[in-house]
């Protein structure tokens, strides 16, 4: 069975090298794919570098930043027309803990969507400034609230899909971008009736203090969760028509 995790990149030159060494050292069966926005630090340099020296990594250059939700969906495309069984979304800063992957190949087993959850178990965020972490843990919260999604952590990035999970989802049809991404992939595999898990994670900000939340990102996801729920309620009706 082939994985493949697929990280975005954009100015993650300090970071790729040490990265793609521990990811692949989890397990025999994972692959990356890097998806680099034309990084000016050279990112995508080193990654074709590594990918020259390793076959069990890929690069796809893009022509700039085009946005998290397109990188994934560019990622996810490749990945299945490179034959995976499952795709692992990762964040490139150690965010997110490589030695999770092997839980979430073990767990991906019994369901359909794998997330790594930082509010499982109380609340597993480190570096975060309380404001930023009452801003997610609140969105999480409003996100259940409106479409009924049974996910603790509604945003989290970290996750492993099934490779039927992402056919099942028709990606030209996903528009959205950053934290609302995330919650419209939940919101997809909910609405299919797919086995969505959520495994406790430790979330460490590389960027302490800092916040990568704009005002757009937040009034984007305001505005998706109740487009995601009347989008139901509408098919509903005309198929009842």
């Amino acid at each position: 069975m082939k994985t493949i995790v697929v990280i975005p990149t954009y100015n993650e030159r300090d970071n790729i090298v040490r990265l793609a060494g521990e990811v692949l050292s989890q397990d025999p069966s994972i692959q990356i794919l890097f998806v680099d926005d034309n990084s000016p630090d050279g990112t995508g340099k080193i990654a074709d570098e590594l990918a020259a020296r390793n076959e069990r990594i890929r690069v796809i250059h893009r022509p700039g930043k085009l946005g998290l939700g397109s990188a994934y969906c560019d990622g996810f495309r490749t990945a299945i027309g490179m034959g995976a069984d499952y795709l692992i979304e990762m964040d490139a800063d150690f965010s997110h803990d490589p030695t999770i992957l092997p839980l979430f190949l073990e767990t991906i087993q019994g369901c359909d969507l794998v997330i790594g959850s930082r509010y499982l178990n109380g609340v597993s965020v480190v570096n975060w400034p309380i404001r930023r972490l009452m801003l997610s843990v609140f969105a999480s919260l409003y996100t259940r609230m409106i479409t009924g999604l049974p996910v603790k952590d509604c945003t989290s990035g970290f996750k492993c899909f099934r490779r039927s999970t992402i056919e099942a989802i028709d990606l030209d049809t996903v528009g959205s971008d950053g934290y609302s991404f995330q919650i419209e992939m939940n919101y997809r595999c909910m609405e299919k009736g797919l086995r969505i898990v959520e495994v406790p994670i430790i979330f460490i900000d590389r960027h302490a203090g800092s916040s990568k939340m704009s005002k757009k990102i937040v009034r984007e996801a305001v505005f998706l969760v109740w487009k995601l729920k009347l989008g139901t309620l509408m098919r509903r009706l005309m198929g009842k028509g």
